[in-house]
């Protein structure tokens, strides 16, 4: 493999998360997504409804209403209003155009109450509203604020719709300017417009100086040239370099990607977590982080790598310390889990939370929603009707059939009838979680009596 492959593998890693982010953001701003419609810059699209099977998105959640802006500060400061929640939870996250998670607004970082925020581009220096509570720095011009609204469901979506609608962007200056997405030259082809995409987006978003000493390396890529692009007439030897690179890159992020789907002997049925996916965020600490070693990877060039598999896996995911998704595929005999048999999950306790958790069941492997006759695609603490045991525990009965007890059946999330992959998720976990304290239970099967 040439010099110049082994740098374009490179390149790739480093630049996937930006180019896909960015990809992304066009894709809002012309479709919208799932529930979501489309909506222009520097306004919030809200979904309306909970997810349901017909959303057909990967491991989508059906414990919030999703609240989406993609922010152009090119024109300068916009003022965000935020609703009082009167406690319900809700987080607004703020994501770079690298994909860093560098605010956060909500019950867990600023509390519920009404207020507003000023959200300032890179470098601006101009004069604060004396009324806004605090300045979000961003550190690249394209934003996007990721919303979630806890709902309980269908009944209270009415109370969320209300507070979605006093969610608001203002310009600080009444007529800004905005310079959108720059465009990579059309006339590069197919082949080699992944690279084009990644060096204009990094000329116009520039990362933080570490970042950009580290990237001084793709020169001989012409990733750093400016101007007309050096792809639309390049030479056949570097064509086959970005190619060969391309495809090499997009390999080591896939097989990082992939879960460790091996039962492990030592402890089968044990549910996966990892609450630090998102710690590649080195330099942007604002409102509603957590500037510590601990929330830190410490090797920067190993951080690539483990943010282009956060974009690959769960774009625009939070911190662990907001929220933790942990799944299994497997029972506590180290089975897969399927629905031709019935299962229980038995919390002694409910998971250490300060916020609220859910279990969600998505069928393999597709992860979407199961569809089933009792319209329940999730179980949880804000689950209305559940029966507890004598002494508080809870007991969640996983299986296709209905179950004859009334309790069982208050109790039930359905499954597939094939292969299926539940999901835990923790909102606002305690530190049991975080450091790893805190066993999940393992999933049992359920014997014919």
């Amino acid at each position: 493999m040439s010099d110049r492959t082994e740098l374009a593998a490179e390149a790739y890693v480093y630049g996937y998360p930006l180019v896909f982010d960015l990809s992304m953001v066009q894709d809002a701003l012309r479709n919208g997504f799932g529930a979501l419609p489309p909506a222009s810059f520097n306004e919030f699209a809200h979904s309306s409804r909970l997810a349901t099977p017909a959303a057909h998105f990967v491991s989508v959640n059906n414990d919030t209403l999703y609240s989406i802006a993609q922010l152009d500060l090119s024109g300068g400061p916009l003022r965000l209003h935020v609703p009082d929640t009167a406690g319900a939870y809700y987080v607004l996250q703020f994501v770079d155009a690298w994909t860093n998670n560098f605010a956060y607004l909500g019950r867990r970082a600023t509390g519920t109450g009404e207020g507003d925020w000023l959200i300032a581009p890179p470098g601006w220096a101009g004069r604060t509203p004396e009324d806004v509570r605090g300045v979000i720095d961003a550190p690249t011009a394209m934003v996007t604020i990721a919303g979630r609204n806890a709902c309980a469901g269908p009944d209270d979506i009415p109370r969320v719709q209300a507070l979605q609608r006093q969610f608001t962007l203002t310009p600080l200056d009444e007529h800004p300017h905005r310079a959108g997405l720059p465009a990579p030259d059309p006339d590069v082809p197919g082949v080699l417009r992944f690279f084009e995409q990644l060096r204009v987006w990094m000329a116009g978003f520039p990362p933080a100086a570490a970042d950009r000493a580290y990237q001084d390396r793709f020169q001989p890529l012409g990733l750093l040239e400016e101007g007309p692009s050096p792809y639309a007439t390049a030479e056949p030897g570097i064509v086959r370099a970005l190619a060969e690179g391309l495809k090499r890159g997009t390999e080591r992020v896939e097989k990082a990607s992939r879960p460790a789907l091996a039962a492990d002997d030592r402890d089968p049925g044990a549910w996966q977590l990892d609450p630090h996916l998102f710690d590649y965020n080195l330099d942007w600490f604002g409102i509603g982080t957590h500037d510590s070693p601990e929330w830190r990877i410490a090797d920067r060039e190993a951080s690539y790598l483990t943010r282009a598999v956060a974009a690959r896996t769960a774009l625009w995911g939070n911190h662990g310390y907001e929220a933790v998704y942990a799944h299994t595929f497997r029972d506590a005999e180290g089975q897969w889990l399927t629905g031709e048999h019935a299962y229980t999950l038995r919390f002694d306790r409910p998971p250490p939370v300060e916020s609220f958790w859910s279990l969600t069941m998505y069928e393999t492997p597709d992860y979407y929603l199961v569809d089933n006759p009792a319209d329940r695609y999730s179980i949880g603490d804000r689950t209305s009707g559940l029966v507890h045991g004598a002494d508080g525990s809870l007991t969640v009965y996983i299986q296709r059939e209905r179950p004859e007890d009334p309790a069982e059946a208050a109790n039930w999330l359905p499954a597939p009838a094939g292969a299926f992959r539940p999901l835990l998720r923790l909102y606002t976990p305690r530190q049991e979680v975080l450091d790893g304290t805190y066993r999940i239970p393992p999933i049992e099967p359920r014997r014919p009596r």
